[in-house]
C-alpha cells in the first residue's frame, strides 16, 4: 500500500507536558527565594539522614544536596538538640555562601519546639507538619493550631503533609464508619484514598482560618504504592489549587526506588500535577545521599520539564562494540560535566541545555553526534580505527591514537567556553 504525506495529513503531535493553575508559594532564606507553583519550574527537595543535632555533619550534607541540584533541603527536627541546632547549621550554609531553604520535618512535639525555641522557628523557610502525628482529639487542634501560628508569626511557609503510614485515625475511623453505612460500599482503598485528601484539604482549611495565606500552603499525600500514589494525587489536584509536593513514601532502594519513583513521578508530572517532587532513596552502602537528588533532577530532564547538566548520549554497547572505550569515555564525560556543574552554573549560563553524544560503532554514532551540540562516534570492533567528532552538526576533526578520551574531553571543554563564556 503507499503512503504519503498531504496538505491534509495531521502531524504527530509535540510531546510537552500539561500545565495546572495553582497558588504560587514562596519559600524564601534571605534575598534568596524559591517560588513553588504558579507556573514555576517543578522544584527538586531531599532530606539530609545525619543526626540533625551534628550540626556541622548536617551543614555539610545540606551543602552537598545543594551544590548536586537540591533547591530545597528538609531536615529532622526531632527533639530539643536538633532545634538549638538549627540556627548554627544555618549559620554554617550561609557562611558557605550556600542559600538553599531549610524544611523543617515536624512530628509529634512540633507545637513543643516551635514555642521553645524561636531561633530554630527563624532559622528555617518552611515548616513541614503531618496532620497524623500533631495529637488526637483536644490536643490535635491545639497543638496543629501552635505551629499554624508560628508559620504566621515568622512568616514562614508550610507543608501539610499527609502519609499513609501515619494517618489521622479518628478521621479514618469516622470515613469508615460513613463507608458502613453506604448502599454500594467503597473499597477499602477507596476510603484510605479518601482520608488522605480530606486530611491535606481540611487541615490547609484549617490553616487559613488561623491567618496563614493561602500561597504560604503546599500540600503532599504520600504512598508507596505507584498506582495508588498517581490516583490520590489526580483527585487531589482536581480539588484543590494549592502547590503539591510529589514523592512516593519509602520508594526502596537502588533500582527499586529508582524504578519506582521515575513510573509514579512521570505520569503525574506529564499531566501537569506536581510542583516540588523528592525520590525518597534508601542509600545504598557507601552511596552518596545526593543519589536521590541526581534520580530527581533526571527524571525531569528526561520529561524536558528542567536542565540541570548537559546531557550524554550513549549507546548500550552490542557485538559491534566489544571494545569498552567508549563506556570508559561515556562515563568520564558525564563524570566530568556533573562535577563540573556547581562551578559551571555562574560562569557558563545556559551549559545546563549542552547535549552531549558519546557512540560506540558507525550504525548511530555519526546521526547520533549530528543531533547533538558535540559528539563522537568511536570505532567498532572491525572498523577503522578513527573516531570523527561532530560539532553543531558537522563533521569537524577525526581523533586517532590513544589519547582520544582526554583530547575529546578538551574539545568539550573549549567548546563550553566558546558557546557559554562571558565576554570579558
Amino acid at each position: 500500500m503507499d503512503t504519503c504525506l498531504t496538505d491534509s495529513t495531521t502531524p504527530v503531535p509535540l510531546g510537552t507536558a500539561a500545565q495546572r493553575r495553582t497558588l504560587s508559594a514562596r519559600v524564601a532564606w534571605g534575598d534568596h527565594v524559591v517560588t513553588v507553583g504558579g507556573g514555576a519550574p517543578v522544584r527538586v527537595q531531599s532530606m539530609t539522614n545525619t543526626d540533625t543535632a551534628d550540626a556541622v555533619a548536617t551543614a555539610i550534607q545540606v551543602k552537598e544536596l545543594a551544590l548536586a541540584g537540591s533547591e530545597l533541603v528538609r531536615i529532622t527536627v526531632n527533639n530539643d538538640e536538633a532545634a538549638k541546632a538549627v540556627p548554627y547549621i544555618r549559620e554554617q550554609l550561609d557562611r558557605m555562601g550556600i542559600q538553599v531553604p531549610l524544611i523543617g520535618d515536624f512530628h509529634y512535639n512540633g507545637h513543643k519546639l516551635l514555642t521553645d525555641h524561636p531561633d530554630c522557628a527563624q532559622a528555617l523557610s518552611k515548616y513541614r507538619i503531618n496532620p497524623g502525628n500533631v495529637g488526637r482529639g483536644d490536643k490535635r487542634d491545639r497543638q496543629f493550631g501552635q505551629m499554624i501560628e508560628a508559620a504566621v508569626r515568622y512568616d514562614k511557609a508550610v507543608r501539610i503533609g499527609v502519609n499513609w503510614g501515619s494517618l489521622d485515625q479518628d478521621l479514618l475511623a469516622a470515613l469508615m464508619d460513613e463507608n458502613a453505612r453506604r448502599v454500594q460500599p467503597w473499597e477499602a482503598r477507596q476510603v484510605m484514598y479518601e482520608a488522605l485528601i480530606t486530611s491535606a484539604l481540611d487541615s490547609a482549611r484549617a490553616a487559613e482560618e488561623l491567618g496563614l495565606a493561602p500561597g504560604q500552603i503546599t500540600l503532599s499525600c504520600k504512598v508507596s504504592g505507584v498506582q495508588d500514589l498517581i490516583a490520590v494525587y489526580q483527585e487531589l489536584a482536581r480539588r484543590c489549587n494549592y502547590p503539591l509536593h510529589l514523592g512516593l513514601t519509602e520508594a526502596g532502594m537502588g533500582t527499586k526506588g529508582t524504578v519506582a519513583s521515575t513510573a509514579a513521578l512521570a505520569v503525574l508530572l506529564q499531566q501537569g500535577i506536581g510542583d516540588t517532587i523528592r525520590v525518597s532513596l534508601t542509600p545504598q552502602p557507601g552511596e552518596a545521599r545526593t543519589q536521590e537528588v541526581v534520580v530527581a533532577t533526571e527524571i525531569l530532564q528526561a520529561l524536558g520539564l528542567r536542565a540541570f547538566v548537559p546531557s550524554v548520549t550513549a549507546c548500550p554497547g552490542c557485538g559491534r562494540t566489544t571494545s569498552s572505550v567508549f563506556q570508559e569515555l561515556a562515563k568520564q564525560i558525564d563524570d566530568h560535566l556533573r562535577a563540573s556543574m556547581p562551578v559551571w552554573r555562574a560562569r557558563y549560563p545556559g551549559v545546563e541545555n549542552l547535549k552531549v553524544a558519546v557512540m560506540g560503532c558507525i550504525v548511530n554514532g555519526p546521526g547520533e553526534s549530528k543531533h547533538a551540540d558535540i559528539g563522537i562516534s568511536l570505532p567498532g570492533t572491525g572498523e577503522a580505527p578513527a573516531a570523527p567528532v561532530f560539532i553543531d552538526g558537522e563533521k569537524a576533526l577525526t581523533l586517532r591514537g590513544a589519547g582520544i578520551a582526554d583530547e575529546f574531553q578538551q574539545i568539550v571543554q573549549n567548546y563550553i567556553e566558546k558557546k557559554f563564556g562571558q565576554p570579558a
